[in-house]
Order: structure tokens, then C-alpha cells, then sequence
């Protein structure tokens, strides 16, 4: 059992990026996520699941939450991230995914399924309105 993640909120010109898993991976609305590999850092395996899944390439930001969910078999730890994608920026999405929204905030909120990401979502929007 996978017991520790990554999800990383990605922004781009006050919009933030979520993902349409496909429908044998739950069909919902999710941030770029994935597992920590052994041997792996929480921020190496952000970078890495972030260009897996979309194909971005930039530098990742601990967001400094402690999150987490418990599922049969014990507590997943989860590590949250964020990362600016460029102007003009579009998503090459991998075989876990079917589509993709930029949304404003709000509407992000709306559409994620998790607690967990939509805790991240807000941090990170905080994070950007003070830079």
C-alpha cells in the first residue's frame, strides 16, 4: 500500500489547473498527484509527478501543510506543492487523465472532490495574492 503522496496546485495567471481523472481511475476532478517513490523526496517526486502528468517542467513550493487521509491499512501522508506555470502554458495530459479546466479559484474549489487538495488550493491562492 502507497502511504505517502504528493498533489501539487498549479497556477497560472490567477487560474489554477485540475485535472479529469479517467473513468477507471474514479472520473473525478483532482490536482496533479501521485506517490512518493523509495528513495525519493516529497519535492523530487512532486517535480516528477508534475511533468509525468502534465508535462510541466518547473520548480515546485512546499506549501507547509500537514495533510493526510486515513484508508484501510493506516494513515497516507500527503505532501502539497505548488508550482507557476507559464503564460500561454497547456497541459500534455498522460494516460491518467481525460481533460483538464483552468478555473479561478472558486469555481477549482467547486470541482475538487478531496478535502485535502482544496486545502491546498486556498493556501496556495493566499501564497499568490502576497507575492
Amino acid at each position: 500500500m502507497r502511504n505517502h503522496e504528493v498533489a501539487i496546485v498549479v497556477a497560472r495567471d490567477g487560474e489554477f489547473l485540475v485535472l479529469l481523472r479517467a473513468p477507471e481511475r474514479g472520473g473525478y476532478w483532482h490536482l496533479p498527484a501521485g506517490g512518493v517513490e523509495r528513495g525519493e523526496s516529497e519535492v523530487g517526486a512532486a517535480a516528477r509527478e508534475l511533468a509525468e502528468e502534465t508535462g510541466l517542467r518547473v520548480p515546485v513550493r512546499d506549501l507547509g501543510l500537514d495533510q493526510g487521509y486515513d484508508k484501510p491499512g493506516g494513515r497516507v501522508k500527503v505532501g502539497m506543492f505548488a508550482a507557476e506555470a507559464p503564460a500561454g502554458w497547456e497541459p500534455e495530459l498522460d494516460e491518467e487523465h481525460v481533460d483538464y479546466r483552468w478555473c479561478d479559484e472558486p469555481s477549482a474549489l467547486a470541482l475538487l472532490r478531496y478535502p485535502e487538495p482544496r486545502v491546498a488550493l486556498e493556501r496556495a491562492a493566499r501564497l499568490l495574492e502576497s507575492s
